[in-house]
């Protein structure tokens, strides 16, 4: 089975719109499917990275109401990498924002990378606004899984990494990050883009366990690059805004939902231990090794564990 096999056909929205946030941000969303159906809430990675029309093909359109939106300075949202008051309190609480806007009681939450970062973070601080979550490639933000994507991943990607680092002069390379987020954060596009192309291009290069030119393309291209790489250097400075080891220490307070992690076994970007540690801290969640694949959900393996969570769901949500 191919990809294209495992998804849902491509659909329309039935309605999209822009909501302002604040005075600087305008965020972008979007539903489709069953206007009347389960509500189920998207939430792409990066951060930064944005949402696209083919994240709609993996519910199915008949029974779930399909909500995306992207992320403050992300995608279709205004401005693209934009700083201000951008954090993971800012991003839960526009979740908030919309889910009232829609008038959603409750939703399956499902993200991926980053994604799943916000996913965690968001059914931590709102447990009664979820009916469960399906997660990929597990991201929790701790120091040494952010020292992993800055100097770790250079043990299976050395020629990545090393067109990562050789961006910055000699003698900056000993702070990879502090030296790559003073340039992303320069108001100078001269300065800034060069920079946030290298650091999404080396994601992209690492994201899956074979090399696809269309994921290295999108990483690529500079809205992405823009929003990836300022975005990711931003919260990986600020370590997310969260004490350290924040999203497992509070897991008690989802523990009793429903939560399905598809996993790719080589996923260099977001290593499996991550995924294990939260499985071993919920009990009664379900992961899914997938052994052949590395993170990006567009692998074939990581798609059709991720559809297949979904209809996991579908029958636990109409047995309710």
């Amino acid at each position: 089975m191919t990809q294209r096999d495992a998804l849902y056909p491509p659909i329309e929205p039935n309605r999209s719109g822009r909501l302002p946030l604040d005075d600087v941000h305008t965020m972008y969303w979007e539903e489709s499917g069953n206007p009347n159906g389960v509500p189920v809430l998207f939430l792409h990675g990066g951060p930064g990275s944005g949402a696209s029309p083919k994240h709609r093909q993996f519910f199915d359109p008949a029974f779930y109401r399909i909500v995306i939106f992207d992320q403050r300075g992300a995608g279709r949202s205004t401005p693209v990498g934009n700083l201000h008051d951008n954090t993971t309190q800012h991003l839960v609480a526009d979740i908030e924002r919309l889910r009232e806007m829609l008038g959603v009681t409750r939703w399956l939450v499902f993200g991926g990378s980053w994604g799943s970062t916000l996913a965690l973070a968001y059914g931590e601080a709102h447990p009664e606004r979820c009916l469960g979550f399906v997660l990929r490639g597990i991201f929790l933000c701790r120091a040494w899984e952010i020292s992993w994507f800055m100097r770790g991943m250079r043990q299976f990607f050395p020629e990545a990494w090393q067109r990562f680092a050789n961006h910055l002069p000699e003698v900056e390379r000993g702070d990879l990050l502090a030296h790559y987020h003073r340039r992303l954060a320069d108001p100078n596009p001269d300065i800034h883009l060069p920079a946030a192309r290298v650091w999404s291009v080396y994601e992209g290069e690492c994201a899956t366990l074979h090399p696809d030119p269309a994921v290295q393309a999108n990483y690529g291209s500079d809205g992405v690059a823009l929003g990836v790489g300022r975005i990711e250097a931003h919260y990986f400075v600020n370590r997310i805004f969260l004490p350290e080891n924040a999203l497992l220490d509070n897991v008690g307070r989802i523990k009793h939902l429903p939560m399905i992690t598809i996993q790719g076994r080589y996923d260099v970007l977001c290593p499996p231990v991550s995924a294990w540690e939260l499985h071993q801290a919920w009990p009664g969640s379900t992961l899914e090794i997938v052994q052949d694949a590395g993170h990006s959900a567009w692998e074939p393996g990581i798609t059709r564990g991720l559809v297949r969570a979904c209809e996991q769901m579908k029958a636990r949500l109409q047995a309710a």
